[in-house]
């Protein structure tokens, strides 16, 4: 047997190790969220959503599917149930942090990036979707005792929305 299938052999060997040794999951940082967050539920524009996540920070099924993770436990790409669509969408990381998510809407891709203050806080989000691109300022935030925001406004072309969140923690 030569050494690249020793290797292989080792490799996949050791994945199923790796996978129960993983208990951490960055789900609930993907939702601008921190802490042992049970539900989020959060309401905007007139529509209200509660996404569930498990003790060890991954979204339960039903929100998204198809979840590929890296070795840390960062979400890559899944598919979002969004009005009865599934939805491929795809996430970039930087130092722990969400910096981009691209989502695949009606084969259209729609590339989001995220700027952060020093505090971690999003200050804003640019979207390029198209070659159409355009600046979201957040505002306004409030925050609860455990530092997640409950409340920011966000200013999309002229017009100025408030979202609000409320969570339930294990």
């Amino acid at each position: 047997m030569d050494m690249k299938k020793v290797l292989m052999m080792i490799a996949l060997m050791a994945m199923p190790f790796a996978m129960q040794a993983q208990t951490k999951f960055h789900d609930v940082e993907a939702n601008e969220a921190k802490g042992n967050v049970k539900t989020m539920t959060i309401t905007m524009m007139g529509f209200t959503r509660t996404i569930e996540f498990s003790e060890d920070g991954k979204m339960k099924a039903g929100e998204i599917t198809d979840c590929v993770y890296d070795d840390n436990g960062y979400l890559l790409s899944a598919k979002m149930n969004m009005q009865g669509q599934s939805v491929p969408v795809k996430f970039e990381w930087t130092d722990g942090r969400l910096t981009g998510q691209t989502l695949n809407v009606m084969g259209q891709d729609m590339k989001s990036n995220f700027n952060y203050d020093e505090k971690g806080v999003v200050t804003s989000a640019s979207v390029d979707m198209g070659g159409q691109k355009m600046e979201t300022p957040y505002t306004n935030y409030q925050f609860d005792e455990k530092g997640n925001w409950t409340s920011r406004t966000m200013s999309v072309m002229g017009q100025e929305m408030t979202t609000t969140r409320s969570f339930t923690y294990y």
